[in-house]
């Protein structure tokens, strides 16, 4: 009997230990059949990104009930009605920047600090911003928890950019615009590339590519996609 009670006591001692390990296992597992069936199968082919998104744990960016759809593919509610991207979109616009080590990226919308982590994985010159003044909080909490240390995230309108770091190798825009914020285009760098969701910000949008050469932008249509609205400045100044 007294031993009984012994190996009873040690179960329950080492319970959340073993459920500890059995989650994140589980989780791995996910972020490999992500990468295997969401990212390899489509075009995903940037090894740096590959490695990013199978490194951040995106389940520990979602809100709590959602960790074990994390993986999925498709898009995720978070704090203030906003939406954390599917991993395909997250992995196409990380790779579309073309990032190396050292680049300088300004996120426009940090949300849940997801993406923000990923780019982090590449460079370690992330600055971010977000309009909520919450999800801003959060989110920096968040990544200073995962050791995102390096990652610069600032409440504010991201239409005006982040001057003070300027200029940019690369800007992502992880939310709709019916026009490009001039101070973006101001502030990335000669070759730097920007990437946004462009079009109606009620329907849908076009994942455009903006690559800036001698003060010109070449432009790139990469595909149809809807994305939450840019909200602040831009809705005064509708095109």
């Amino acid at each position: 009997m007294r031993n009984k009670i012994i190996l009873l006591f040690t179960l329950i001692l080492f319970l959340p230990l073993m459920g500890k390990d059995l989650d994140e296992s589980y989780f791995r597992a996910e972020r490999e059949r992500m990468i295997r069936y969401q990212l390899k199968a489509r075009d995903i082919t940037d090894s740096k990104v590959l490695k990013a998104m199978s490194n951040v744990p995106r389940h520990l960016f979602v809100l709590p009930g959602y960790e074990r759809e994390a993986y999925r593919d498709y898009p995720l509610p978070i704090d203030e009605g906003q939406t954390i991207s599917q991993p395909y979109i997250v992995a196409l616009m990380t790779q579309c920047l073309d990032l190396k080590p050292g680049d300088k990226v300004l996120e426009i919308g940090t949300g849940s600090g997801y993406q923000a982590a990923v780019l982090a994985e590449i460079t370690d010159k992330v600055y971010s911003i977000e309009i909520r003044s919450k999800l801003a909080k959060k989110a920096s909490e968040t990544l200073k928890k995962l050791n995102y240390k390096d990652v610069k995230v600032k409440w504010g309108d991201g239409y005006f950019g982040w001057p003070e770091y300027a200029p940019f190798d690369a800007i992502i825009v992880t939310c709709a615009a019916n026009h490009i914020p001039p101070p973006l285009i101001n502030q990335l760098a000669e070759g730097g590339r920007l990437i946004i969701p462009l079009g109606s910000t009620l329907y849908y949008q076009t994942l455009t590519l903006v690559t800036k050469k001698k003060d010109k932008l070449k432009v790139k249509y990469i595909m149809g996609v809807r994305f939450v609205p840019m909200v602040g400045e831009i809705t005064k100044r509708k095109k």
